[in-house]
């Protein structure tokens, strides 16, 4: 049987993305050697110390609560193969989302994927068209060019998100907002789950 290391599971609201204040189950897989320096869970990074859970385990978690929406996140998903976990998890009849930068093929029959694409590691092109979602994560003015850089590879109804590094939003919010309305395809993505204070 597949085991995944995971590094924590909790239920919460979406605080991000297409699905924002939406409640969502979240299984947050250990591992990751994406290294992004703003990471905010830098402590999902290694593998070590975190338990092996099997699809049952988790889908027993999940069960325990009202929730219709599973979000498999990271560290970095795409480094598992996900197969056996989403298939559980649609079994149950459970509605799958994956967050990842895609820096691996991605492994899964997921019903929704958002791909945040990283400089430090970037994605696999080829993985680009199965996006749903499109969020790039603004640092710095460069991250425009990269955000349309990438937006070139995407389906055509994929939605396009730009993201305010958390510790930098004062600062590039501004341009952000003048970004956004000088190229109106693109929509602003609000962390909200850190104004609302869920996890």
């Amino acid at each position: 049987m597949m085991k995944y290391p995971v590094m924590e599971h909790f239920y919460t609201i979406q605080g991000e993305g297409v699905h924002a204040g939406k409640p969502a189950y979240f299984v947050r897989l250990a591992g990751c050697d994406v290294g992004c320096v703003w990471c905010d869970v830098k402590e999902s990074w290694p593998t070590e110390g975190y338990p092996e859970c099997g699809s049952d385990e988790i889908c027993e978690w999940i069960a325990q609560t009202p929730a219709q929406l599973v979000v498999i996140t990271g560290g970095e998903p795409a480094m598992y193969d996900c197969n056996p976990l989403v298939e559980a998890l649609k079994g149950k009849g459970y509605r799958v989302h994956v967050e990842t930068s895609a820096a691996y093929p991605l492994q899964g029959n997921y019903d929704w994927i958002c791909i945040s694409p990283k400089k430090f590691k970037q994605p696999v092109e080829a993985e680009m068209q199965r996006a749903h979602e499109l969020k790039v994560i603004v640092f710095n003015d460069s991250d425009f060019q990269w955000a349309e850089q990438w937006a070139q590879t995407v389906g055509p109804d994929c939605a396009l998100l730009l993201q305010a590094e958390w510790d930098k939003r004062d600062k590039v919010m501004p341009k952000m907002i003048d970004y956004v309305k000088a190229n109106p395809r693109w929509r602003i993505c609000i962390q909200t789950h850190k104004i609302i204070q869920v996890p």
